[in-house]
Order: structure tokens, then C-alpha cells, then sequence
């Protein structure tokens, strides 16, 4: 037992580089440095220069020098990821996929050669990577170290890749037009229907390089000695039980920053504007903040129809629109005239502090694709959503929030946007319902609860850690 109360582990921090999936692992870095953890986190090298830029840093600025400051022990590196700097995988998506699979083990497996010879203090003891990486089982094995695999999305979404051989047996698998019946035998999952599934589990085609990643991907990551989750175990307990009969499973979410309002470490990889002022000309609770993440693509008629419903419903709104959510260059992305007929009542901006716009009280609902940071960051903030999911887990999401915890409604029925339906489901959250808003406040109060020093994710937390020493030892 002194053993493993003196033992500090030294964990490399390996996340996917993409902005959904640096910003969980960026806290949970924090977290796991509070508690004694020495991390050495690993970002790409475009992934570095695209922070630096944002965040006007330098080169060889350490993202974590305020963490270093206030005594935590978190080491930076860089590696490459197998393409130029000048690689714009935004366009190339298939090729940087390709790479992930292929050339990114590579580059993981010279750091971490070169990180053990160099007899670090304290030395590696294990590999917290990314679910989505193909390579943890591989590398962890190599070097004798610990295998953790981090979870960023929902219990529900990874139990249904988990048991995707059932859906493949009951001929769910691919059918997202041809299956209408609901689907009620998934460990874990009372009921879905497919078109909540996982958009990867409904695609017709799941021979395309994505979906090779991903099925590859969750392969390995069955084989991780723990998986730790960004979800919090009662609001997914019955997934989170399906699961720990597979392999040890930790619900250690949410991952916050420490001041959630004033986030001391930047993840960002665009640059932000702060517009506080303009929120603080607005009254409680009137405003919609509309943002679908910085991954995601819509279509031109799903921009011009979400315009539309934001005129006819009136609404005063801040509107986050990506210069490449077209997935193209095209600028003229609004329709004629509407920037000038919301002047005064909206704002339509590159990107922005989710978390500082979440917080501010004049925000009243959120306009969202349902990426799970957003879903967490919104409960925290008690701000109902109105749900557009457009890939990946966005789907399953969505179905939590709206039809499991009852804290937003649809945007629309399906994936085809009406602006007249839009409208007033939009005017459904500003409204004020009583419900939804009892609703978010005890969803929030259950958030709470568990990062409380007593709580689920703290009790979780200080399990894995306490499993994790006993197994370095064993090593």
C-alpha cells in the first residue's frame, strides 16, 4: 500500500488532433497532474502551429506554462503527423485519415522509443491515447506500459460499437432507410431507434477509409487495459454496466477546467474574439448562440434555411459560421441582406469562447450539432438546446438529450430543415418552458454531484488511478 502511495506515474498524453478531441484531453491533463500524475502531453506539430497562431504564441511556447507555474508537473511535446505543415487536411481528408491508419504510428512509436532512452523522471509508466488512434495496444505493449484509452464521446455510443456483430446479426447494420423497427438488444441500451445509432453504424457504405478508421480504431481500443470516459455514471449507468463486463470502464467526466469561466489553458485552434460587451447589451436569457462546432459541414440550403428561421422567429443571436463549414472556400454564405436586416440583434462571427458565451447569462438557448463537449458545457451553463446532429456520435446525442433527459427539442424532424418548423422550435427554448428548464437544472445538479469530493467521477477517478499504480507495479 506505501508503494502505491508514493508511486508518481508518468503518463504520455496522446490525443486525436482535432479540436473535439484536444480539448478533453487538455483537462484532463490538468486533472490528472493535480493528483500527483507527472504528463508529458504529445500534440502535432500542425496542431501546435495552429494554436501558436491562434493564440499569438511562440514556436517553442509550452500551451501549459500556466499549469507549470502553479507547481504541476505537465511536460509539451511535438510530433509530426506524417504530412508537410503545409498539409490542408480539411481538403484532404481521406489522405489524412489514410495517414492516421498507416504513417501517425510510426512517428508515436520513435517519441516514445526516444522519451524511454532518454530516462525521463520519473520514467514512462503508461500511454493515455485516444480511443480513436489504431496504435495504443501495439506501442503500450512494445514499451511494457500501462494501455489507457480515453473515451471523449457518450457510454451509449461506444456500448453501440461495442455490439456492432448484433447489429450485423439482426441486419441493423447500414440500414438507415431501410430499418424503422426499434432496436432492443444492445447491453446496456433500453431502446434506439437506427436512426440514433452512430452515423458510422447507419451508413450504407462502410467501406470508406472513415469508416475503416473507426472500426479499426475501437478494435484496438477493446484491447486497452482501461478505458476512461468524458460521462458522468448516473446519467448512463445502464451503458457504463454494459461495458465494465467487457473491460474496466471509468466514468470520470465532465472534464472542466479548473475555473470554468476563465479557462487557464487555451485549446483553441482558431483565433477568438471576445464579445462580452455585445452580450451585456442584451437582456437574461434572450439570446440563441448557434455554433456546429468545428468539424462539422452543412449545406448551403441548411444555412439558408436556419437564416430564415432565425428571421422569422425574431430571435437575437450570436452565430459562430466557420469560414469552411461550406467544406469549400465559398464566402457568400448568407442570404442577401441578412446581416443587415439583424444588425443590432445578431451577430454572425468566425469562432469564438464557447464556454465564455455559454456562461454569459443573456444566453438563453444553444443551436447545436450535439458534439458532446457542447452537450456537458451547455448542462453546466443550464441552457436548453435545440439539436441539429449531422455526423458521427451527434446522432445518439441528440436522442439523450432530447428524448432520454428531455433537456431540448429537435430542430426539425429528420435531417431535412423547414424554417418554418425551425422557427418555432426555436421559439419553443426561448420561451422559457418551465420544463426544460427543470429539467437542465437537475441534469446540472447531477454534474455537480459527481465531481463533488464524494461524487461518482471522484470516487471513479481516484479507483483508476489507485488499479492503474497496482498495475505499473505488476509491470
Amino acid at each position: 500500500m506505501e508503494l502505491i502511495e508514493h508511486l508518481q506515474p508518468h503518463a504520455v498524453l496522446v490525443p486525436l488532433p482535432l479540436q473535439g478531441h484536444i480539448t478533453p484531453f487538455t483537462h484532463l491533463a490538468m486533472k490528472l497532474a493535480s493528483k500527483g500524475f507527472t504528463i508529458t502531453f504529445v500534440n502535432t506539430e500542425s496542431t501546435h502551429q495552429q494554436i501558436a497562431k491562434a493564440q499569438s504564441l511562440k514556436d517553442d511556447d509550452n500551451p501549459f506554462s500556466h499549469g507549470q507555474k502553479c507547481g504541476l508537473d505537465i511536460r509539451y511535446a511535438k510530433i509530426s503527423d506524417g504530412f508537410p505543415l503545409s498539409f490542408d487536411w480539411s481538403a484532404n481528408a481521406s489522405q489524412f485519415v489514410e495517414g492516421l491508419i498507416h504513417v501517425f504510428q510510426a512517428h508515436v512509436d520513435d517519441f516514445i522509443e526516444n522519451l524511454v532512452l532518454s530516462k525521463p523522471n520519473p520514467p514512462i509508466s503508461c500511454i493515455i491515447a485516444d480511443s480513436f488512434h489504431v496504435w495504443g495496444s501495439t506501442i503500450s505493449k512494445k514499451y511494457n506500459l500501462v494501455n489507457v484509452s480515453f473515451w471523449t464521446e457518450p457510454a451509449t455510443v461506444l456500448t453501440a460499437y461495442y455490439h456492432m456483430d448484433l447489429l450485423k446479426s439482426n441486419g441493423h447494420f447500414g440500414c438507415h432507410d431501410k430499418c424503422e423497427d426499434t432496436i432492443r438488444y444492445i447491453p446496456g441500451v433500453q431502446a434506439i431507434e437506427p436512426t440514433d445509432l452512430p452515423s458510422y453504424l447507419q451508413d450504407a457504405d462502410p467501406s470508406t477509409v472513415m469508416h475503416r478508421f473507426v472500426f479499426k480504431c475501437l478494435e484496438d481500443a477493446q484491447k486497452a487495459d482501461f478505458v476512461i470516459s468524458n460521462t458522468v455514471q448516473e446519467l448512463e449507468s445502464s451503458p457504463i454496466s454494459a461495458l465494465q463486463e467487457k473491460q474496466p470502464f471509468y466514468a470520470i467526466g465532465p472534464l472542466f477546467p479548473t475555473s470554468f469561466t476563465k479557462r487557464t489553458i487555451s485549446t483553441n485552434l482558431l483565433p477568438v474574439s471576445d464579445y462580452t460587451n455585445w452580450l451585456n447589451s442584451k437582456q437574461d436569457g434572450t439570446v440563441l448562440y448557434i455554433s456546429f462546432g468545428s468539424l462539422a459541414n452543412l449545406s448551403k440550403q441548411d444555412i439558408l434555411e436556419i437564416a430564415q428561421a432565425i428571421l422569422i422567429s425574431k430571435v437575437s443571436f450570436i452565430w459562430v459560421l466557420r469560414h469552411n463549414i461550406l467544406g469549400s472556400e465559398e464566402r457568400n454564405i448568407l442570404p442577401l441582406g441578412f446581416e443587415e436586416e439583424t444588425a443590432g440583434r445578431g451577430l454572425v462571427v468566425p469562432w469564438c469562447s464557447q464556454l465564455a458565451v455559454l456562461s454569459h447569462p443573456a444566453v438563453g438557448g444553444f443551436l447545436t450539432h450535439c458534439g458532446w463537449n457542447s452537450i456537458l458545457e451547455s448542462i453546466w451553463c443550464k441552457v436548453p438546446m435545440v439539436c441539429f446532429p449531422i455526423l458521427t456520435d451527434q446522432f445518439t446525442n441528440r436522442k439523450l438529450v432530447v428524448d432520454d433527459w428531455r433537456i431540448g427539442v429537435n430542430l426539425c424532424t429528420g435531417r431535412l430543415i423547414r424554417k418554418e418548423v425551425a422557427a418555432e422550435n426555436i421559439g419553443r427554448i426561448m420561451s422559457k418552458s418551465d420544463e426544460l428548464r427543470k429539467n437542465i437544472e437537475k441534469t446540472k445538479m447531477i454534474l455537480q454531484k459527481a465531481l463533488s469530493d464524494e461524487g461518482s467521477s471522484e470516487k471513479n477517478l481516484t479507483q483508476f488511478i489507485e488499479d492503474m499504480k497496482n498495475m505499473i507495479l505488476q509491470k
